[in-house]
């Protein structure tokens, strides 16, 4: 993607992550780093957690401009009736941490 080719995007955060809270993680049983499956309806991906106080307890942030983590395979198809937009913002997920 177009986001990928940006130098100071890659250098700022190279690899692909979910961002989670702390309290998340320590609930889930998640460290820094840890490698995490995300499950909606629609699908699943990998990701390695990287947790932070910056995303609210309840809430995810997956970035999604790496190939090996396709986040978009758990929204689906749904899109606004009028504007035919899809819904790339927000969807429900299981939250797993992944063992070898």
């Amino acid at each position: 993607s177009m986001t990928r080719r940006s130098l100071s995007l890659m250098r700022e955060c190279g690899r692909s992550l979910v961002e989670m809270h702390p309290d998340d993680g320590r609930r889930l049983g998640i460290g820094p780093g840890d490698p995490v499956r995300l499950t909606s309806r629609h699908g699943s991906c990998s990701f390695n957690a990287d947790l932070t106080p910056r995303v609210e307890t309840g809430y995810l942030y997956a970035n999604f401009h790496f190939p090996e983590s396709p986040v978009n395979v758990l929204i689906g198809d749904a899109s606004d009736p009028i504007a035919r937009i899809p819904e790339f913002k927000i969807c429900a997920v299981q939250v797993e941490r992944e063992t070898a």
